[in-house]
């Protein structure tokens, strides 16, 4: 029973002895009448209240939720998001609300370059955690976070929210089963990055800004518009290399999360060698990859071919079937010796209507059945039971883009090893595993 459940359950019976008679509670608090009492509904604690935040209200609506704190370091943001969901206590500091007894989870939605040590901060308090994509800053991180579920044995759940679409898990089932037959090469692509953005010109940190906690372990800037402050799509701090990888971990975690989804279950790790070529700004604020073409060989020779949207509808790289899928700015496309299946966010095609038909009986091979992304979360707070997206599969799927991200940047064929968990290559391709943090941070 978590801490919350506990406290709920103390503060009843105190309540009813203080008094000398027994405390009339209403049917809803004790779950009749079709509610979840307070004792069996898991306790969130939502951390950064921006855009990504959005995802976060699923809990407020579930019953077997409830969102009991905000956390951001933008006072204006949290006063927004505490208003929206009817919340008493909000929190300049992450480490406030992780000091709270009464929360049994975490819904972390900061920049990149917060998610695992807020995550490890979160597993080391005894809480359970939901963290948004990509997963860490660097390799160093990915492999730091397995701590959260190993050596803490808490739930995660990572933001990858397309293993709850019903034809992602159907279309991965179908190429588990055999249903395209023999693999022959993988096309996985994610909409490009940014570039551009302007540093300047500098202006004063506004009031109810912490300046040092939005920083974090990322180096100190100085303020501006685009760098601090602006909200949506070209969101600066997805395309500035201090806070994130760019777009081929920020949006690249999707598909290359429902490749990993078919990997775990096939046996087949991640690829132990990289090569490719990429665009990065040379002008501008902004500094992350904004097109890449990497190739992807695994340990058995499969090719998988990782590119942004654009250069995966070009004649040069072209993708198989190019007519049928190009309205797909995002996909992981499995090419076999009897078919082929295309998996998106925005649907599914497959290479011929029978082979789409068998989605309802594939075969022996089933994946996990999830019912909302958040909500499914909170069910395994309450289960005890890892949820669709593990953070095992999380390290490995975010791997793939670090090493996309190295080798297009060191100019190389760099390579992983599966059992020393290692970059091999130069000794510049091994360095990129680890960023240093800004002190007094640290994982």
């Amino acid at each position: 029973m978590s801490t919350s459940r506990r406290a709920f359950l103390k503060t009843s019976a105190l309540a009813g002895t203080a008094i000398g008679f027994p405390t009339i509670i209403p049917s809803s608090a004790l779950g009749k009448d079709g509610a979840v009492a307070p004792s069996e509904r898991a306790a969130i604690g939502v951390i950064a209240c921006g855009g990504r935040s959005g995802a976060a209200g699923a809990y407020a609506g579930y019953p077997k939720s409830e969102i009991v704190a905000v956390c951001d370091p933008i006072r204006q943001r949290r006063e927004k998001k505490a208003k929206q969901w009817n919340v008493e206590h909000q929190y300049n500091d992450f480490r406030d609300l992780l000091a709270r007894d009464d929360i049994d989870g975490v819904h972390i939605s900061t920049s990149d370059h917060w998610h695992v040590p807020i995550s490890l901060a979160a597993a080391r308090a005894g809480k359970d955690v939901y963290c948004e994509k990509p997963l860490g800053l660097t390799i160093e991180q990915d492999l730091a976070a397995r701590e959260i579920v190993d050596k803490h044995k808490r739930v995660f759940q990572y933001g990858t929210q397309q293993r709850s679409q019903t034809h992602m898990r159907m279309g991965i089932e179908l190429v588990l089963n055999g249903h395209i037959g023999e693999l022959q090469e993988i096309y996985v692509w994610a909409p490009a990055g940014a570039s551009g953005g302007t540093g300047t010109p500098v202006i004063p940190v506004p009031d109810g800004y912490d300046l040092e906690l939005w920083t974090g372990p990322a180096p100190m800037a100085p303020f501006s518009h685009e760098r601090n402050l602006q909200q949506g799509g070209r969101n600066a701090i997805f395309h500035i290399y201090d806070y994130a990888i760019g777009f081929i971990a920020g949006w690249g975690a999707h598909p290359a999360d429902i490749l990993q989804w078919w990997a775990d279950r096939a046996d087949m790790g991640i690829p132990v060698s990289y090569k490719g070529t990429g665009t990065i700004p040379t002008e501008g604020l902004f500094n992350t990859v904004t097109n890449w073409d990497v190739e992807c060989t695994y340990a058995n020779g499969l090719k998988m071919y990782f590119m942004d949207s654009k250069t995966a509808k070009t004649t040069e790289r072209g993708v198989p079937n190019l007519e049928q899928v190009k309205k797909f700015g995002n996909c992981t496309m499995f090419m076999g010796s009897k078919g082929w299946i295309a998996l998106s966010r925005s649907g599914w095609k497959c290479s011929s209507d029978e082979i789409m038909r068998k989605a309802k009986d594939p075969g022996p091979e089933r994946l996990m059945v999830s019912s909302g992304h958040q909500t499914s979360f909170a069910d395994a707070i309450l289960s005890r039971k890892q949820p669709v997206s593990d953070l095992h599969s999380a390290v490995l799927s975010d791997i793939i883009c670090q090493m996309g991200d190295i080798c297009i940047r060191t100019g190389e064929t760099v390579g992983w090893d599966p059992k020393k968990e290692t970059v091999t290559g130069s000794a510049d391709a091994v360095a990129m595993m680890h960023r240093d943090m800004r002190k007094p941070w640290m994982l």
